[in-house]
């Protein structure tokens, strides 16, 4: 189980670019559907978690992956899964760096991933909105950061998106915490 776990994320690791978000809809393809190691509510939590903790979102997800299947052996094989691929085709890329880049053909080939890494992400976050329960509320504060962020991005106006985030987040809490914590599935509050 370790090995498989291992060679997963280590396949995950090879085939995607694009960093973690390119990563969570081959994450969610192979761990939920096709192994079926976690559920999909499993999958939007730890996505959820994933990008609110320090470090990369896909090594996040393959630690918890890892971690539910095999405790912290686990844990540890899908963590160093994912990340050896990246980690060998970086330091060969350093070595070659500058020979690297002058090559036509690889130049032009970075410029067509760019535009497959998008569509990736834009993928994911659709087909994330598409399976979230749609609340007007959530929904609100969706619209609104999606259009701060292209009024920010078109306009070049300077404000980061990390606090747009915030912002976002603060307006959440501040509803949270004045509606109260939601109902659980018994009528009870949890």
């Amino acid at each position: 189980m370790l090995l498989t776990l291992f060679l997963t994320f280590a396949r995950i690791g090879l085939f995607t670019f694009g960093g973690g978000y390119a990563m969570i809809s081959l994450i969610e393809n192979i761990c939920v559907k096709q192994k079926q190691w976690i559920t999909h509510d499993d999958m939007m939590n730890v996505t959820v978690i994933a990008e609110s903790t320090p470090g990369p979102i896909a090594i996040n997800c393959a630690t918890f992956v890892g971690y539910r299947q095999k405790g912290i052996a686990g844990a540890l094989a899908a963590t160093f899964g994912v990340i050896l691929p990246s980690f060998v085709i970086i330091y060969t890329i350093s070595v070659f760096l500058d020979s690297f880049l002058e090559i036509v053909w690889i130049a032009n080939a970075f410029k067509g991933i760019r535009i497959a890494v998008g569509i990736l992400i834009v993928d994911v976050g659709a087909k994330m909105f598409l399976k979230m329960p749609k609340k007007p509320l959530p929904c609100a504060i969706l619209a609104g950061a999606f259009a701060a962020m292209l009024l920010i991005n078109f306009s070049s106006f300077k404000f980061s998106t990390i606090s747009l985030m915030l912002v976002a987040a603060a307006v959440s809490l501040a509803v949270f915490l004045l509606k109260g914590a939601p109902e659980a599935k018994g009528g009870e509050k949890p």
